[in-house]
């Protein structure tokens, strides 16, 4: 791995990248499995811990991305109670959307002006962050709180030569949204193959509404996404196994004709442009049939065009062949990521254990029921958990996008592990800058891809010693 000044001149020329699905921060975001005594898990031995700190003192700074009100309430109210019980403690928290999070922190390395707990946008960031050398190890959190109480596919997206660099703090994945009242209309059934789901997309498709759209901005990562569906469903990586760019197998090159038809035959033109907000606002305003994105995608809907919500439904993602196995493409952890430079990390690790105990994270969790779900295990088996009108009303979500949550990992992750090829994958606009190459100035398809490949693998030399 290059020296941390490589790492911090290649992270501070990237383009934002915004992981779907988390509404209106454009952010992102592995079901734990349940515990026999939830009440237990969500109140153990690190509360007991934490009521012990009563002599706890350090100021530390709180960089965080919920930037909607509810989540950011949530938070803020934990801060103060947890400063009530802690009078020596101070916690200064600051927002900043995800994108600016990263352009934030990177400058950070530079100046000095750091936090000693944030949050990061998904487990490809933490990577970035162990790469730059400003994140520290939360073995410690982990052995006191309990690595069992997290899922080991989780921990697994975060740890790096043997060391876990983020505490999971909730989860999602990518599932397959639709409309079943449009379905209904046509007596359709829901796609369980990628060409089903483009057949009705392209059906559903008229003056109203569009069948699907497909976007990549070179701002974001939808483009990177939607591929690696399409790849994942055939069994391959967007990574080869000596983690070089995969963009020019077979799979790959039918990966990116089936999406650039989806553009051309049932999207939106100038969904092109489009990032991940601009693109998930489509299906929250009624106007696209299909869309693959997180729970958040219920609270759009809700916000926007309450009238439809109750016909939308998730559905798991299309396969090449009905028949083949079950498959996530992308699941990701939104993780909490203790400072190197922290003079408190007792403190810290205080603060994620109380913010993680029951009364302050179902909370947390009910600012986006379903789009946020829990990380530890026990709380979605609790009643205040269940109770939660939307958790139940949406049950049939619930279930699909926690089976994908337990079946995937980030981008690129897979079988490879953790990498910072995986987390340049999505965050550089490559993918995306290949699919506008091709829509908008007709070039082939095998030229573009290899062409991307090229500059990806380029990036990736530049990481390795």
């Amino acid at each position: 791995m290059k020296r941390k000044w490589i790492a911090t001149m290649l992270t501070c020329t990237m383009l934002t990248a915004m992981l779907a699905g988390c509404g209106g921060d454009k952010g992102t975001d592995t079901q734990a499995p349940a515990s026999d005594a939830p009440a237990e898990t969500a109140q153990s031995g690190e509360a007991e811990d934490s009521a012990a700190e009563g002599d706890l003192e350090g100021e530390i700074t709180f960089w965080h991305s919920f930037t909607q009100g509810a989540r950011m309430d949530a938070v803020q109210a934990a801060a103060d109670s947890f400063m009530e019980l802690h009078p020596g403690v101070k916690i200064n928290i600051e927002t900043y959307s995800w994108g600016d999070f990263n352009t934030k922190w990177n400058a950070g390395i530079t100046t000095g002006d750091l936090p000693d707990l944030s949050t990061a946008q998904n487990t490809g960031e933490v990577v970035e962050m162990i790469n730059a050398g400003v994140a520290a190890p939360a073995d410690h959190f982990l052995d006191t709180f309990g690595r069992d109480k997290f899922s080991e596919k989780a921990l697994g997206d975060m740890t790096w030569d043997g060391a876990i660099y983020g505490v999971p703090y909730y989860s999602h994945a990518q599932v397959m949204w639709y409309r079943h009242d449009l379905l209904d209309a046509v007596g359709a059934e829901v796609p369980k193959t990628w060409q089903e789901f483009y057949d009705l997309a392209v059906e559903l498709t008229n003056d109203e509404t569009y069948g699907a759209a497909f976007s990549c901005s070179t701002n974001d990562l939808l483009g990177a996404r939607y591929l690696n569906y399409y790849v994942t469903s055939g069994g391959g990586s967007l990574l080869n196994e000596d983690l070089t760019a995969n963009l020019t197998s077979d799979l790959a090159i039918e990966g990116i004709n089936f999406w650039v038809n989806v553009y051309k035959n049932c999207s939106p033109a100038e969904t092109v442009n489009y990032t991940v907000l601009d693109h998930a606002t489509l299906f929250y305003q009624g106007k696209t049939a299909f869309d693959f994105n997180s729970g958040f995608m219920i609270s759009g809907v809700q916000s926007n065009t309450p009238e439809i919500a109750e016909f939308v439904d998730a559905a798991p993602l299309p396969k090449i062949n009905a028949d083949d196995p079950d498959y996530s493409a992308e699941a990701t952890h939104i993780p909490l990521v203790i400072w190197e430079k922290s003079e408190h990390p007792e403190v810290c690790e205080a603060f994620v254990s109380y913010l993680l105990q029951e009364e302050n994270y179902i909370p947390f969790l009910e600012a986006v029921p379903v789009g946020m779900l829990p990380a530890v295990a026990g709380i979605s088996e609790t009643e205040a958990y269940k109770s939660n009108e939307t958790v139940q009303f949406y049950g049939n979500a619930v279930d699909v996008i926690s089976k994908a949550i337990e079946l995937g990992n980030a981008i690129g992750v897979d079988d490879h592990g953790a990498s910072v090829q995986a987390s340049y994958l999505t965050s550089q606009g490559i993918i995306e800058a290949m699919f506008q190459d091709i829509i908008t100035n007709g070039t082939d398809v095998e030229t573009a891809a290899k062409n991307a490949e090229a500059q990806l693998n380029e990036i990736f030399d530049m990481m390795i010693d």
